[in-house]
């Protein structure tokens, strides 16, 4: 079973979906393999560092709707074991994070990565807008933080993040996370373990009966 998930870095729903699949994957076994697609929730340029409940009181109508929301994300992330700390958490572009990412997966370490990246945004209230800290995070697991910081400074990986927006676009996902199963099946929304297992055995089932067996 292939599945791409298409999520964004900044995004705490796929921060949890991520954790989610891993814990049904767990289960469900079987032979699956897992790629990681970038998505831009907002592609506007953020041309300075801001506290990510700034941004959002300005979007969502005001603090008090904004910390309501930010308080039942974190809730729901504290019951995968993940820690949402949105009074550090700084609003960034994330196009070079994506661009780290896709540098990260020719060395094999994508969803690694990916989890650095989130812990980094959502945990330690890393500006992941900033080159030097993104290599920073690549650092943290291992990767060459030089080698990193001159891929960035570079316009390596643009390409690859642009095809990933594109199809994004052309498969009509508008919201993330999207799970897209053996090309053809789409799952919307960070799901409960269950849910996916549902699914996947579901579309098993469905890929046996179209292949006769």
């Amino acid at each position: 079973m292939d599945i791409q998930v298409w999520s964004d870095v900044i995004c705490p729903w796929c921060y949890i979906g991520k954790r989610r699949l891993e814990e049904a994957l767990a289960e469900f076994g079987g032979d699956v393999t897992v790629t990681y697609r970038a998505y831009q929730l907002d592609a506007s340029p953020v041309p300075q560092p801001l506290p990510i409940k700034k941004v959002m009181a300005e979007k969502f109508g005001g603090p008090e709707r904004a910390e309501q929301m930010f308080a039942h994300v974190a809730g729901v992330g504290a019951n995968v074991g993940l820690t949402l700390d949105f009074d550090r958490a700084i609003a960034a572009n994330t196009f070079a994070a994506h661009r780290l990412i896709a540098w990260a997966a020719g060395q094999d370490r994508q969803a690694d990565m990916l989890d650095a990246l989130q812990r980094a945004h959502f945990t330690d209230g890393v500006d992941i807008g900033s080159l030097p800290a993104l290599a920073e995070v690549a650092a943290s697991i291992g990767l060459d933080p030089a080698a990193a910081l001159a891929y960035l400074e570079s316009e390596a990986g643009t390409s690859a993040v642009q095809v990933d927006l594109t199809e994004a676009r052309e498969l009509g996902i508008t919201s993330v996370p999207t799970f897209v199963i053996d090309g053809k099946y789409a799952v919307q929304g960070a799901q409960e373990p269950a849910a996916l297992i549902a699914a996947f055995e579901e579309i098993a089932r469905r890929e046996a009966v179209d292949a006769g067996l």
